[in-house]
């Protein structure tokens, strides 16, 4: 995974727990979801960038 990759995944983690914290403390259940949601979408990114790394890995491994 690309450190760029890397990054913008932990950004949307972080973002998406901070909000998803706020929405429960302070009963604002919208917030909260908007969190879960950007938690969700941090580790699908991370899921794609492990996919794509892999995918490349076999083409290069098919091409030697």
């Amino acid at each position: 995974m690309s450190l760029k990759d890397k990054a913008d995944s932990l950004k949307d983690k972080v973002t998406g727990a901070a909000k998803e914290a706020e929405g429960k403390a302070t009963g604002d259940k919208a917030r909260e979801g908007q969190g879960k949601i950007e938690k969700a979408v941090g580790k699908a990114k991370d899921v794609l960038a492990d996919t794509k790394d892999a995918i490349k890995d076999k083409v290069d491994d098919i091409k030697k």
